[in-house]
């Protein structure tokens, strides 16, 4: 099927209360993109044939998918529903954008990888999941690129954080105003990231119409620990942050122990560098978290 939209038509599917999703409306909407959104309980993205007809009718120039299975403990127990989401799902929409020639941008994780290595990870380093949830997500990358390679963008990212919803640093400055202290593991490395950041990096890959898997993070490094004490400090919060092994926060779950994410071929697409973590943390603690209340 030839596509007949108009160039700058998007659908976000889960942009009406996800994290990502209500970031990526705001960055495409303010990039002049005519933006629609598609979520539950309107749209079940299962039912293939009622997200067929509802593609059909807003024929968009672009696609983006973040709907997923997060719940990473949950998947162990319930792995089936894991891969309806993060596999099943991705590839239906794989097939649906080859018969109408869209480009489609999908949504995956740094748990792609074991943890093992110790510099930032490139889009050519081996994946090896240590979970379901990760295997899910992997499993769903491999199907976009044997179905649609060249139509299809697949975005890895991590640690986010942002405005919209609860996310781990509201978590943390909630138990800081309820309990005084927190205690949050120091032996896991990655990349916070910002929904923000991460969305206005999304609109310019669409732009570009990339393809292929790119990782997008805010730049620099940190431990659960020091992106938790961070948050803590900006807010002006006397909050001691203990730092803990995760032996001493069992999870059903393994985690990579580092899962930075090195954002060298985004640069390289569009001319772009993401600004440090801790500028963005600095913009959300101070400037977002008081306006909307989020926290406290």
């Amino acid at each position: 099927m030839q596509n007949k939209h108009n160039t700058r038509k998007a659908l976000v599917l889960g942009g009406k209360t996800g994290l990502l999703g209500q970031a990526l409306v705001t960055a495409l909407a303010a990039a002049n993109w005519e933006v629609f959104i598609a979520s539950r309980p309107e749209l079940d993205p299962l039912d293939f044939g009622c997200l067929e007809a509802f593609v059909n009718k807003v024929e968009p120039a672009a696609i983006f998918n973040t709907v997923a299975w997060t719940n990473v403990d949950k998947a162990e127990d319930e792995e089936e529903e894991a891969y309806r989401l993060n596999r099943s799902f991705p590839s239906q929409l794989g097939r649906l954008a080859r018969q109408r020639n869209t480009w489609l941008m999908h949504f995956s994780t740094d748990f792609v990888f074991n943890g093992k290595k110790q510099a930032p990870y490139t889009e050519e380093d081996k994946a090896a999941p240590l979970g379901a949830y990760g295997e899910s997500k992997l499993a769903g990358e491999q199907a976009l690129l044997q179905c649609c390679p060249e139509l299809c963008c697949i975005v890895r990212t991590a640690w986010l954080f942002g405005p919209g919803r609860q996310n781990f640093i509201t978590a943390i400055l909630n138990r800081c105003a309820n309990e005084g202290s927190a205690s949050v593991v120091h032996d896991q490395v990655g990349s916070p990231t910002y929904t923000p950041d991460l969305a206005e990096a999304c609109v310019r890959l669409a732009e570009v119409r990339a393809r292929g898997i790119v990782h997008v993070v805010n730049s620099g490094q940190a431990s659960r620990c020091e992106f938790a004490s961070k948050a803590v400090s900006m807010a002006g919060m006397r909050c001691p942050v203990h730092a803990i092994n995760s032996a001493d926060y069992p999870q059903k779950a393994a985690r990579p122990t580092y899962s930075v994410l090195s954002t060298s071929r985004y640069t390289a697409l569009t001319g772009h560098t993401m600004r440090p973590w801790p500028q963005a943390l600095q913009d959300y603690v101070l400037q977002v978290l008081p306006q909307k209340s989020i926290v406290l």
